[in-house]
C-alpha cells in the first residue's frame, strides 16, 4: 500500500511539474526545405492575401434592411386616327407610384367592348365547318352553338367584338417612354452597427439632383436614370423591348468598410436584363416579351362598356443589397488560429516525402522515431532453505 501511495504521489508531481515537448529532427535536405518553405509561403500569402486583404476577415460583418421609393416623369404624344393624346405618369405606370416593381407601358392594343354575341377571331386554329363543331358552353370560350358561315369560326357570349391581338403595333406607340426619368430614394439600416443611410449622399443636394443624369463614371450617385439608357445598359435594345415588354432588375449594392468614414459608403448601381426579345429569349423561351391587360368600364347610352388594353411595357425591379464590415478582435483571433492549423499541411506534407518517397526513407525513419521494447521484470525468488537455517 505504502509503495501504490509512492507511486501516485510521484505521477501526479510528474504531471504538475513537469514539461513534455515533442523531439525535433534536424533534417538536412535542401529539396524537401525549399518545398517546406513554398507551402508555408503559399498558406501565408493565403491568410494574408485572401482572408484579411480580399474577405477582410478581421471584420464582423452585418447585411442591410433597404426601403425604395421611386417616381417616374415624362409625357408622351399619340395621334391615331386623328385622336390626340397625352401621356403622363399616372397613365403609363403599373401599378401606382412608389413601388419598388412596377410596369412603365410602352406599347398596346386597345378594344373598346360591350357583352354580347359575337364571332370569334378567324386565326387558322378554331375553324367550324357547321354548328356541331361549335359545343355550347364550351370552357374558356362561352360558345352558343351557332358557327359563323362567314368567318368560319364559332358564335360566343363574350365582351365584343373579341380582342384582335395578331399584329403588334411596330413601331412601339409610346416611343417617347425612351426619354422618361426614373428617381430612385434608397435608405438602408444596418442593425448591428447602428447605421443608416441613403443613396443622397452627402455630396447629393437638391441643386445637383434638378441637373444631373446617372452616369457611371461621370455622375455615378445621381439617382435619377433615363429609361432608355437603362435599357441598353442592361444589354436589351429600347425599340424591340418597348414594342413586346420585357423585365429589368436595378441591383442597388452598397459594400460599406466602417472602419473608414461613414463618407465612402456609397451605392453603386448595376443593371440585368430579366427576360425580354434578345437573341437567347427568342432561342429559349415560348414566350417572348411581357404584356398584361386591364379595362377601363363605362356606361354609354346606358351600355355598361369597357375598353380592353393589352399593355406591352418594361417591367423594373429594384433590388438592393447591403454588406458592411468593422475590425473586431474575435473574427481576428478565430484567423490566425485557423492559419496557424493550416500551417501544419507543409510538415504533414514534407513528412511524407521524408518517411515514403525519398530514397533514404528508412534511415528517416530511424531517426524520427525512436522504438523500445518493454521488458518483463522476473519475480523474486524466495530465499533457499539453506540460506536460512545459515546464521
Amino acid at each position: 500500500m505504502r509503495t501504490m501511495k509512492i507511486s501516485i504521489k510521484d505521477y501526479f508531481s510528474e504531471f504538475l511539474f513537469e514539461y513534455e515537448t515533442p523531439r525535433q529532427v534536424i533534417v538536412k535536405n535542401s529539396r524537401v526545405a525549399v518545398v517546406c518553405r513554398i507551402i508555408q509561403l503559399g498558406v501565408l500569402a493565403y491568410i494574408i492575401g485572401w482572408v484579411f486583404i480580399y474577405e477582410k476577415g478581421y471584420q464582423t460583418m452585418d447585411t442591410a434592411i433597404g426601403s425604395v421609393l421611386t417616381k417616374m416623369k415624362g409625357l408622351a404624344y399619340t395621334n391615331i386616327t386623328g385622336k390626340e393624346r397625352i401621356w403622363d405618369v399616372a397613365d403609363y405606370v403599373f401599378p401606382e407610384q412608389g413601388d419598388s416593381s412596377f410596369v412603365v407601358m410602352t406599347n398596346y392594343i386597345s378594344t373598346t367592348q360591350t357583352q354580347g354575341k359575337c364571332h370569334e377571331i378567324p386565326d387558322g386554329k378554331n375553324k367550324c365547318n357547321s354548328d356541331a363543331d361549335c359545343d355550347e358552353g364550351t370552357y374558356k370560350r362561352h360558345m352558343t352553338g351557332k358557327c359563323e358561315n362567314s368567318t368560319s369560326t364559332c358564335e360566343i357570349y363574350s365582351w365584343c367584338p373579341v380582342e384582335d391581338d395578331r399584329q403588334i403595333p411596330d413601331p412601339p406607340i409610346l416611343q417617347a417612354a425612351e426619354n422618361y426619368t426614373l428617381f430612385i430614394k434608397n435608405s438602408i439600416t444596418f442593425r448591428q452597427f447602428n447605421v443608416v443611410r441613403s443613396n443622397l449622399v452627402e455630396s447629393v443636394n437638391q441643386s445637383y439632383i434638378n441637373r444631373c443624369l446617372y452616369h457611371p463614371m461621370n455622375d455615378p450617385l445621381c439617382p435619377i436614370f433615363r429609361l432608355g439608357d437603362i435599357v441598353e445598359r442592361s444589354g436589351f435594345n429600347f425599340s424591340e423591348i418597348a414594342r413586346m415588354g420585357g423585365a429589368i432588375g436595378i441591383l442597388i449594392d452598397w459594400d460599406c468598410n466602417l472602419d473608414l468614414s461613414i463618407t465612402y459608403c456609397k451605392p453603386n448601381y448595376e443593371f440585368h436584363g430579366l427576360y425580354g426579345t434578345g437573341k437567347d429569349d427568342k432561342e429559349n423561351k415560348p414566350s417572348l416579351g411581357y404584356n398584361f391587360r386591364y379595362g377601363k368600364y363605362f356606361v354609354e347610352d346606358n351600355v355598361e362598356k369597357r375598353t380592353l388594353m393589352k399593355v406591352f411595357g418594361v417591367r423594373i425591379n429594384i433590388i438592393v443589397y447591403g454588406r458592411a464590415g468593422k475590425f473586431d478582435i474575435i473574427p481576428v483571433l478565430m484567423a490566425i488560429g485557423s492559419g496557424v492549423g493550416i500551417f501544419g499541411v507543409a510538415t504533414v506534407i514534407c513528412d511524407l516525402l521524408l518517411l515514403y518517397l525519398l530514397p533514404k526513407r528508412d534511415y528517416y525513419k530511424n531517426m524520427k522515431f525512436k522504438n523500445t521494447e518493454i521488458q518483463e521484470e522476473k519475480p523474486d525468488l524466495p530465499p533457499s532453505q539453506t540460506e536460512k537455517d545459515q546464521p
